[in-house]
């Protein structure tokens, strides 16, 4: 089982990036589908969520009407588009697998929100 985040990057305030995560290893359109992410001392919490057949999302009230979650059940890929970003999205984003048995963790990509 693998989920393999990449897109993160250093962007200045107001910026957009693209993150993907690429699924590997279990019947990904089986999986309910999220982003979490953890700043420097915080706990981590969750960003977005989507169901399986991508019908239905979920979103923190902080990222909500800025980031959008999208899934490729055909691909094995889940995203989160990220616009008007802020320095306190600073943070590792996970992707994240999930069904009633089995719960996978990406290693993360590190966005920083800079000027």
């Amino acid at each position: 089982v693998q989920l393999e985040e990449s897109g993160g990057d250093l962007v200045q305030p107001g910026g957009s990036l693209r993150l993907s995560c690429a699924a590997s290893g279990f019947t990904f359109s089986r999986f309910h589908m999220s982003w979490f992410r953890q700043a420097p001392g915080k706990e981590r919490e969750l960003v977005a969520e989507v169901t399986t057949a991508g019908g239905d999302t979920n979103y923190a009230d902080s990222v909500a009407g800025r980031f959008t979650i999208s899934r490729d059940n055909a691909g094995n890929r889940v995203y989160l588009d990220m616009n008007n970003l802020k320095p306190e999205d600073t943070a590792v984003y996970y992707c994240h697998a999930m069904d009633r048995d089995h719960d996978y963790w990406g290693q993360g990509t590190q966005v920083t929100v800079s000027s």
